[in-house]
């Protein structure tokens, strides 16, 4: 009896840890290392059209490159509450983790 209890807790404590590890949000913060707010741009190397702060958390939904085969991100994200479509960024200035 105290060889199946043990079994279903086991079972248990993995199914959770394993949906856990299955639900891990991928986020991403920006990270400019000049201190100056990050320009947005409306496509990659195109007009800026808004500036994010560093540590502003962000959401990657698009990856490209330009001629120069540089990658660029599309950046989204909450901002007071609202959710926004922010625009272009260059990759290397946006840092990702998994939560």
């Amino acid at each position: 009896m105290k060889r199946l209890a043990y079994t279903i807790a086991v079972s248990v404590l993995a199914t959770t840890v394993g949906i856990n590890a299955a639900h891990a949000e991928r986020v991403c913060k920006v990270t400019d290392p000049t201190g100056t707010p990050l320009n947005i741009r409306d496509e990659p190397n195109g007009k800026i059209i808004n500036k994010l702060r560093n540590d502003r958390e962000v959401y990657v939904t698009d990856t490209t490159y330009d001629n120069k085969n540089r990658p660029w991100v599309y950046l989204e994200g909450y901002y007071k509450g609202e959710y926004r479509r922010w625009g272009w960024a260059i990759r290397e200035f946006v840092s990702c983790y998994d939560r």
